[in-house]
């Protein structure tokens, strides 16, 4: 014969045990390639204020120009 499960000693404190809620930590999103291959991300960056000027100058278009040189400086990098 089974012995019946053991009451708690203390009726208060196995009520708030039971209503306590289990905190687990958030587990943060996976992060998703974007849908499309080439599409853009806004991003926030700092730029010196010359190189800021200097690609400025040419009027719009400027955050285009940015792309692209660093586009052909990540192109130049040997993958290793």
């Amino acid at each position: 014969m089974a012995t019946p499960p053991r009451r708690p000693t203390n009726p208060m404190e196995a009520a708030e045990a039971v209503f306590k809620p289990v905190k687990k930590p958030a587990a943060a999103p996976p992060r998703e390639p974007s849908a499309a291959p080439n599409a853009r991300e806004l991003v926030s960056i700092r730029i010196d204020r010359a190189v800021l000027d200097h690609f400025q100058e040419d009027g719009p278009g400027w955050q285009d120009r940015i792309n692209d040189a660093l586009r052909e400086v990540v192109a130049a990098k040997p993958r290793g």
